[in-house]
């Protein structure tokens, strides 16, 4: 099986998510379009709820699975890395049953009585039988991200898109007819067609390569694998502890947000259009770059494994700078160009602009949520995902008590969820920094801090001219993409003229390679 570097390995996931998240992208303007926001409300009321189910059924398993695997891969155990397999496939099937069950059975008081909507009902039920599938899917990845080959998994992205897209508006149009709330579940129902297909899919090449047989000595490794099942849980527990604080956090959210608009005097209508604004095409825009620090935060966790088994803080450090630089490359750009391009971007995709004055508030604090993925995974890697956790914890709590005084007020109403979600990800970031300041004395470089400051007062003041100049001439949607396109040729400039991408990682791209030789 081929085995990638940090570089290598981080850029496949990088193009396979901007494939994926331009999938995706047109997807979610497809059902926004044929729903409406009453429609894109609905789908995203139901959506945390199978975050949540999917967050307890694998139970942090992904993670753990590629540091453990990482670590028997380097020193030749593949009886171990069986073992890992097999353990965490009990699991997850155990798991995938009794929360896909409790899944539907809770539904209707869901639906009802939490979301104060009874016509998620529907939704929440047709999305339910993903939950096994996903499972499968994730100890898959986890052991194919072990052995730091990162392509299966990113194929599988994009054919999961792929089908996504080419059924979501067919079911969509097949069940409008029927309700809005049909048209939701038909959404629904082409999320898990596209899981599904991809799960055969890594299924395939897990076959076609392994080197391991699965069902050969089942029972018997099964019965040996105690310290295994330990090891696995050490981890588990912890990252799942932080996965589920963000799938209670968002399962809670439309929840408290419903309640505090009402206590505010918005109708449930009104509560609905409102959140699905904000989360339906605000946050989508605001988390666009959030693929490329993903990815980075994928390829990190077996990286950073592996140097701490060799006791090489050096390196540690090195990768943890390389990803923190990186996210904010690929988040800063997004940043001035959607603080500047509100109107223009919302309406060219969507056909309304009416949540431009959530993109304006809440783009320059999410900046730092694009070095917080790799911050996570380094924590997690270097076996401080409790640590983590109790960071997520707190920046969940303190987002629904400013959420709640806020949202609750008639003069701040959904700004103020917008203002909660903001004050949680400068939070959660600034004490994952502080944490790895502790663990291992990492800190960001203060010429780095300096050059990321010059960076987006740069970057801005190139989008601002450029921006006079389009609102000075006739709009179209050709002559707004050839602006973006500009803007982002300068801003790579910037990037070279700063040396935010160094020589060495420059020569680890394989076209490059190619062209040195």
């Amino acid at each position: 099986m081929a085995k990638q570097t940090f570089i290598k390995g981080a850029l496949i996931l990088i193009l396979a998510g901007m494939i994926t998240r331009f999938l995706g992208f047109i997807n979610r303007i497809v059902v926004a379009r044929l729903m409406g926001e009453e429609g894109v409300g609905l789908y995203m009321m139901a959506l945390p709820t199978l975050f949540l189910a999917m967050t307890l059924t694998q139970l942090g398993l992904p993670i753990a699975i590629s540091k453990r695997v990482a670590e028997a891969d380097a020193i030749g155990d593949q009886a171990k890395v069986k073992k890992i397999l097999i353990v965490s496939l009990v699991i997850t099937s155990i798991t995938s049953i009794i929360f896909t069950v409790l899944m539907i059975l809770g539904a209707p008081f869901i639906a009802s009585t939490l979301l104060t909507d009874e016509r998620t009902l529907l939704p929440l039920i047709a999305i339910s039988p993903i939950v096994p599938i996903t499972a499968i899917s994730a100890v898959l990845r986890g052991y194919f991200q072990g052995k730091q080959n990162m392509k299966p998994q990113s194929i599988a992205q994009v054919i999961e898109q792929v089908v996504r897209i080419t059924c979501v508006a067919l079911f969509i149009n097949l069940l409008l007819p029927f309700g809005v709330e049909y048209a939701a579940a038909g959404a629904m129902f082409s999320v898990i067609l596209g899981e599904f297909i991809s799960l055969l899919y890594m299924i395939h090449h897990f076959k076609r390569k392994k080197k391991i047989k699965i069902r050969t000595n089942f029972f018997a490794y099964l019965a040996s694998s105690k310290d295994t099942l330990k090891q696995l849980l050490s981890i588990s527990l912890p990252s799942t502890g932080s996965r589920m604080i963000g799938s209670i956090s968002n399962f809670l959210e439309p929840i408290i947000v419903a309640q505090s608009l009402a206590i505010a005097g918005f109708t449930a209508q009104a509560a609905t259009k409102q959140y699905g604004e904000l989360t339906g095409y605000v946050i989508p825009l605001l988390f666009l770059p959030t693929f490329i620090t993903h990815s980075l935060a994928i390829a990190l966790v077996p990286s950073i494994s592996e140097a701490e088994a060799k006791n090489n803080q050096k390196l540690i450090h090195y990768r943890i700078h390389q990803s923190i630089r990186i996210s904010f490359a690929s988040g800063a750009v997004s940043t001035v160009v959607i603080s500047l391009f509100a109107v223009q971007i919302l309406t060219y995709m969507y056909g309304t602009a009416n949540a431009s004055q959530f993109i304006v508030l809440m783009a320059p604090f999410y900046l730092l949520l694009y070095i917080q993925s790799p911050l996570q995974a380094a924590l997690q890697a270097l076996d401080l995902a409790r640590a983590a956790m109790w960071n997520s914890l707190i920046g969940a709590v303190v987002k629904f008590v400013v959420l709640f005084l806020l949202a609750s007020n008639p003069d701040f109403g959904i700004m103020g969820v917008a203002i909660g979600m903001s004050v949680s990800v400068v939070l959660i970031t600034l004490l994952h920094l502080i944490t790895l300041q502790k663990a291992i004395q990492y800190t960001i470089p203060f010429i780095d801090i300096s050059k990321m400051i010059i960076l987006i007062l740069l970057t801005f003041g190139v989008g601002s001219f450029f921006k006079n100049i389009y609102t000075g001439m006739e709009q179209n949607l050709f002559i707004f993409l050839f602006i973006l396109i500009l803007i982002c040729a300068v801003y790579i400039i910037f990037l070279f003229g700063l040396r935010f991408i160094t020589k060495d990682e420059l020569k680890q791209i394989p076209i490059i390679q190619k062209w040195l030789r």
